[in-house]
């Protein structure tokens, strides 16, 4: 079995808990293979030992069995995308605070020899594709296991948006932006907005408005079939950005279009520990009393 260890060398100082889980791992029989997640940017200090063997992600990803994520949720979503693509099952281990689709705590790294005998069970998670159109032209397309938020970014006018459904038309937002999520991203941004939480492995698509200026603007939930579309109004002013899983903004027009789907890619999350997602829920984002 080959694992891939990815860490993010600004949560994981020096790679240490990437090399204390290469030990576990090696011990247990797995090849693994470290790398980063994401190539510095020039200039930035990264504290990695020199005795570390790094590896391109790109590289390994084709003939990987498993990855392993070590940071916060970013760095998971991060990865999320191309690993989808090479049909490799993600493990996280949380570096960060919150941390909520992390498998494993920092603390928990021996857990880790269930993977390399086997002990370990893979949960599907929707994932969406979006693309942004201008007229009939494709001018970009992503894949986003969290959600695609379209917002205003610094300006202080609000924007209009209207969102359709299968191309009839279901409200109107004036606000701040617009969320559109999985069941997966329903804890993250959505949820800050005021979305509801829904079941991660459920199979839904949340529109959230963000900021919105009327009483009755609430979020819906629609059926994993639809098409969603976000649609600005020709005659819109000032440009909007569109960003998918926290990555880099995309900067839309008056007249472009965003259409949200499912997508026939899901991301597959290995399951060591098994924990209830409501038990999750409470813990990492303080729901009910413990």
């Amino acid at each position: 079995m080959k694992i891939i260890l990815s860490s993010n060398p600004y949560r994981d100082r020096g790679l240490k808990a990437a090399l204390e889980a290469q030990r576990i791992l090696e011990r247990a029989g797995a090849k693994t293979v470290l790398c980063l997640p994401f190539v510095p940017k020039k200039g930035e200090r990264v504290e990695v030992p020199r005795h570390a063997n790094l590896s391109v992600l790109a590289r390994e990803l084709p003939t990987a069995d498993l990855l392993i994520c070590f940071g916060g949720d970013g760095t998971l979503l991060h990865a999320a995308r191309d690993a989808t693509l090479h049909g490799v099952p993600i493990l996280g281990v949380n570096m960060g605070s919150v941390g909520f689709m992390a498998e494993l705590e920092r603390t928990e790294l021996n857990q880790l020899v269930g993977l390399a005998q086997g002990r370990y069970t893979t949960e599907q998670r929707m994932m969406l594709d979006v693309r942004v159109f201008r007229g009939e032209k494709l001018v970009s397309e992503d894949l986003a296991l969290n959600d695609a938020v379209i917002s205003k970014g610094s300006i202080a006018r609000v924007v209009e948006l209207d969102v359709l459904a299968d191309r009839t038309l279901v409200t109107s937002v004036t606000g701040d932006g617009i969320i559109i999520s999985t069941p997966t991203g329903s804890t993250a941004y959505s949820m800050a907005a005021g979305g509801p939480i829904v079941e991660p492995t459920s199979q839904a698509i949340i529109v959230t408005p963000v900021c919105a200026h009327r009483l009755t603007a609430r979020a819906m939930v629609l059926s994993m079939d639809r098409t969603v579309t976000i649609a600005l109004p020709k005659t819109a002013r000032k440009c909007l950005y569109l960003s998918v899983d926290g990555g880099k903004a995309i900067r839309l027009c008056g007249g472009d279009r965003v259409e949200v789907k499912r997508s026939r890619h899901a991301t597959k999350l290995v399951q060591l520990t098994h924990r209830n997602f409501y038990q999750l829920v409470n813990q990492k984002l303080g729901g009910a009393a413990q």
